[in-house]
């Protein structure tokens, strides 16, 4: 379907794009077929995805304005949110590395880490469509969803989004850098951003990217755990 859709967009205006449809429709999709513990996880990596970063804002010593994506519900993705968290993370990486080179900072060991964003996003499972026929599980649905998103968006937003996957690197990167612990990087998935990689396993590489993502949040709701531990008074002081 990518192969065809690539063929299609040949003949069709360049500027064509039905951002809004596309969301509508994936909203109505998710609602309709898909299970809801995928939907929960679905709604839960925008949470994810700006708390971390939050996360690397709020310690990289530099003023960045981020814009946190929090749905609560399925209805709330209709607002272009799968668009917005894509632009977001480019956004945020040029904010960052301008905001760096501005006060002649580079990203480095975070003394004290600031946790207060990293949280469980409180999402309720339970709420979520529960029918006979929401069937479809995470991975399927995202593979059945990827042409629709190539279909309705321009043939560069396209490639962007699928660019925007590999920017996993460069956030595991960041985190490594604030944390001092290269062994993190191990949860990369999705690597080199400075060489493009071909739209056809896109949907694959998506999936890829929700796992970096869940990882990541784990391994900083672990670090802050461990903070307030070490900071808790002894019984005895």
């Amino acid at each position: 379907m990518i192969v065809l859709i690539q063929i299609l967009k040949v003949f069709v205006p360049r500027n064509f794009s039905q951002s809004r449809l596309l969301h509508r429709l994936l909203a109505a999709g998710l609602k309709t077929f898909v299970t809801p513990e995928a939907n929960w996880l679905i709604l839960r990596h925008f949470h994810i995805g700006s708390q971390i970063l939050g996360f690397i804002a709020a310690n990289s010593g530099v003023t960045i304005e981020t814009t946190p994506l929090l749905p609560r519900n399925i209805d709330d993705l209709k607002d272009e949110l799968f668009v917005k968290h894509d632009l977001n993370l480019f956004n945020f990486v040029i904010r960052l590395n301008n905001a760096l080179k501005a006060e002649g900072k580079q990203l480095g060991h975070a003394e004290q880490p600031d946790f207060s964003m990293i949280r469980n996003p409180g999402l309720d499972l339970g709420a979520l469509p529960r029918r006979w026929h929401n069937l479809i599980d995470l991975q399927s649905a995202i593979e059945l969803f990827t042409p629709m998103y190539q279909l309705f968006l321009t043939d560069n937003d396209f490639w962007r989004a699928s660019n925007s996957l590999q920017l996993d690197e460069t956030i595991g990167l960041y985190i490594a850098r604030l944390l001092s612990g290269p062994e993190h990087l191990v949860i990369l998935n999705n690597k080199h951003p400075l060489v493009p990689m071909s739209t056809l396993r896109a949907g694959n590489r998506l999936v890829l990217h929700g796992l970096s993502s869940e990882m990541l949040h784990g391994l900083l709701m672990q670090r802050k755990d461990q903070t307030a531990h070490a900071n808790r008074p002894s019984p005895l002081s």
